[in-house]
């Protein structure tokens, strides 16, 4: 676990933060903790959160609203909720929603930690595949209007006939927009960008839900 990690714990009860940080600590792991989700919220500061422990139940702003407006704001890290007994089904339902997790009063060292630990993996196993997405879109953004006319094609199995039939130009032509296609897409086979296409088209890079029926093609002008 890199050394810059940060977890962050918000609880209204001092003695659990405290207990927290020394838990956290001896696993080698930096922390900061705010006494309510208020004043987490009014920190602007913290730019570099690895991970956050969040107890369901506090004064003024709960957990659970506090997951919501984090949600909203398109907030990145894993959030494991701190729970009593009674409020398990919340967490559950916490989980269903996003959170990645929860631990229940009192906390074991080691279940805590292998917690914390799977959810800034987890998280950063996410992050680089999102870049590996973003990556391949931007490639296929590179591609003029065209070459996506014939990448799409090509995808679909279609041969250099076919796809110069389909788009009324020559297959001469078609070779050499595949030839660009190929270069701008960085794949050195044909079963390689199939699979580019097929990543960007369902979102399995990603550890979030499907990228949606939206193509990555744009329409030819």
């Amino acid at each position: 676990m890199p050394v810059d990690t940060l977890v962050c714990i918000i609880d209204d009860d001092e003695a659990i933060r405290e207990s927290l940080r020394l838990l956290l600590y001896a696993g080698d792991l930096r922390s900061v903790s705010y006494p309510s989700a208020d004043a987490f919220l009014a920190d602007q500061a913290l730019q570099t959160i690895d991970c956050l422990l969040l107890d369901i139940r506090m004064p003024g702003t709960d957990g659970l609203e506090l997951f919501r407006i984090l949600k909203r704001r398109r907030f990145a890290a894993p959030v494991i909720f701190i729970t009593g007994h009674g409020d398990i089904p919340l967490a559950v339902s916490a989980i269903k929603q996003g959170a990645f997790d929860f631990l229940t009063k009192p906390f074991m060292e080691g279940e805590l930690l292998a917690k914390v630990r799977a959810a800034i993996e987890h998280s950063r196993s996410g992050l680089q595949q999102r870049l590996e997405l973003q990556n391949l879109q931007s490639r296929v953004d590179a591609c003029t209007p065209r070459e996506r006319d014939v990448m799409q094609f090509l995808v679909k199995g279609l041969s250099n006939k076919g796809i110069a039939e389909t788009l009324g130009i020559s297959p001469r032509t078609v070779e050499i927009h595949r030839a660009h296609v190929m270069e701008k897409m960085e794949a050195d086979s044909l079963p390689t960008l199939v699979r580019m296409i097929a990543m960007l088209d369902t979102g399995d890079a990603t550890d979030g839900p499907p990228a949606g029926p939206e193509s990555p093609f744009s329409p030819s002008d």
